[in-house]
């Protein structure tokens, strides 16, 4: 897939059938009865794609949708960020409006960069060896001064999480990855540093999420939440809810991130909470951030801004722009929160919240 931007995704879809009309004619008469017999199978499948594509924007039309500029671009998705091919269904979205949407499956871990490091392993250690932490108020560098620091910086004696060798405590097998990742963490592992690792969950693979996004986004003119995932990166990972950080923390364990905001649970594998400028495409405009993932209501989503008080973002973090439509930029990674709430409607049935983090309670949000 590229990543160059498209008008719209029946443009894009046109486009595809010209250019298999020019291939098929300059194949001229001399082609084989099967090679033609295989273009024009392809030319009728594009043909009923970009038909279907048409239909979709002519029902958001008569539905009397206001479409922002702004369409979802799969092909902005990064290669091999999709375990497939896009497809366009009906769907039924959180206003009750009838319309269609992209089911999309994203791959479950970055491909424009590999995860981790998540925990240091020694006190000496610079932040170079690990990754990152956020809990709602700062970002801080998974390095060997931060452990030594963690009591004071929590104010609370009970935090040890080192030996008296300078060995901090890791999660270094499945099974305690899986005990330390549970509500009632087993008193052995509380102190610990929590990681997890691909090779550690079911039959060592990424987990892969499908998701329905609207086709042609568009504002409803009020906010919305949802219980489940934010939206996917266009490296292929969820943006799941915040994190349960209390819940974390009362167990004296600290659940690490990599230095691009995300981590591994036993449940969902790899998922981003925090934004800090990865899985980026495109450039910037003045005063702008790039564009890393589309949200659930079909919005792209910026990285976050330096000053967000001066962009006159609503209470959703978005804005519009003549260059870029309607958008949004992710909070702070401090924040612990990558969107807040949406603009537009998202799909009626997307409230189901995915697996736990590590160390969450039982339903906790962010799962």
């Amino acid at each position: 897939m590229t990543h160059s931007s498209t008008p719209t995704t029946t443009a894009l879809l046109r486009a595809l059938v010209l250019s298999l009309v020019l291939v098929a004619a300059a194949c001229g008469s001399d082609a084989s009865e099967t090679e033609a017999v295989d273009d024009d199978a392809v030319s009728s499948t594009a043909d009923a794609v970009a038909a279907d594509a048409d239909d979709a924007t002519e029902a958001d039309d008569d539905h009397g949708h206001d479409h922002d500029d702004t369409s979802v671009d799969v092909g902005l998705f990064f290669e091999g960020a999709l375990t497939q091919e896009p497809t366009i269904e009906d769907c039924t979205l959180s206003d009750g409006t009838e319309t269609t949407c992209y089911q999309i499956t994203v791959a479950g871990d970055p491909v424009t960069y590999e995860a981790g490091p998540f925990c240091p392993t020694s006190t000496s250690d610079t932040a170079e060896a690990g990754g990152i932490w956020f809990d709602g108020t700062g970002v801080y560098d998974l390095d060997g001064e931060f452990f030594l620091n963690i009591a004071e910086l929590y104010d609370d004696a009970n935090w040890l999480m080192y030996d008296e060798d300078g060995n901090i405590n890791v999660t270094e097998t499945a099974e305690e990855f899986d005990l330390a990742a549970r509500p009632d963490v087993d008193p052995e592992l509380q102190n610990h540093c929590v990681e997890g690792r691909l090779e550690w969950l079911e039959n060592g693979e990424p987990v892969a999420s499908t998701v329905l996004i609207p086709v042609e986004p568009h504002l409803t003119g009020s906010a919305t939440t949802s219980g489940g995932n934010l939206g996917v990166t266009l490296d292929g990972v969820v943006i799941a809810q915040s994190a349960p950080v209390d819940a974390i923390l009362s167990a004296y364990t600290i659940a690490a991130f990599d230095d691009c905001g995300g981590h591994y649970n036993p449940v969902d594998g790899y998922h981003l909470h925090g934004a800090v400028g990865c899985s980026e495409t495109g450039d910037a405009a003045d005063g702008e951030t790039p564009m890393f993932a589309y949200a659930m209501d079909g919005f792209p989503v910026h990285s976050p801004l330096d000053d967000a008080d001066a962009a006159d973002l609503d209470e959703c973090n978005g804005h519009t722009t003549d260059e870029l439509g309607y958008h949004y930029h992710a909070n702070g990674a401090e924040e612990n929160l990558v969107l807040e709430c949406f603009m537009g409607a998202i799909v009626a049935t997307d409230d189901a919240a995915g697996g736990r983090p590590a160390g969450p309670p039982p339903g906790a949000e962010g799962e």
